[in-house]
């Protein structure tokens, strides 16, 4: 179940993030953050019964809550219209977890891939921090593409191979994963200040205009 629900959270933050770059309406992407959402407090809710308490159950599954909070908390926000600097607060308290989780699937679970992962989730969600908690709207185009790149590096391609059978980890895939990371992170941001400054210079082409 958590790995269908991978999948689907590459699906969600791929429509977040073109909500982002002015793609997709605010609304219209609010209805599979509600689905999605859901679901990821569903299935590890179901997890976590059938766990019957097993200490690795637990760490398997209640990362998925933070995700699924997240979700319904954008559906909710752009359905309602409501501040998002709640959420910007939240997404701080994802990055210290996630980053506590991504050590561990280093040095206790001995997963270099998802380590890598929850690397690169905690710097997606520091950046939905900036951009909501502290206002830093001068970032969102770049989070909006950055988010695009993370929803396949770390949903969409890993839900793939482990769905398939053919899921793998290693220092080495652990290593590709975090480069990887690293150039996305280093393309969205050139993207980000490549549109803002396409956009401030329609701006004053118009007001040449006027």
């Amino acid at each position: 179940m958590a790995n269908v629900g991978l999948l689907y959270v590459g699906a969600v933050l791929f429509i977040n993030g073109l909500m982002l770059i002015g793609v997709i309406p605010g609304r219209s992407a609010a209805i599979l953050n509600f689905f999605v959402g859901g679901m990821q407090v569903v299935f590890p809710t179901l997890i976590l019964l059938q766990g019957a308490g097993n200490p690795a159950v637990v760490f398997g599954a209640f990362g998925l809550y933070l995700f699924g909070f997240t979700y319904l908390y954008v559906g909710i926000i752009q359905w309602t219209g409501v501040s998002g600097e709640g959420l910007g607060w939240f997404s701080l308290f994802v990055v210290i977890v996630a980053v506590v989780v991504g050590i561990l699937q280093f040095v206790a679970v001995g997963d270099p891939v998802f380590g890598a992962i929850w690397l690169v989730w905690a710097v997606l969600w520091f950046m939905f921090f900036l951009l909501l908690a502290l206002g830093r709207s001068d970032i969102q185009k770049a989070t909006g593409w950055f988010t695009i790149f993370v929803s396949f590096l770390t949903g969409t391609i890993p839900a793939l191979f482990i769905l398939s059978g053919y899921f793998q980890t290693d220092a080495l895939l652990g290593g590709v994963v975090a480069a990887l990371g690293v150039l996305a992170l280093i393309v969205a941001l050139i993207l980000g200040r490549s549109r803002s400054s396409a956009d401030a210079d329609s701006v004053r082409a118009g007001d040449a205009t006027r």
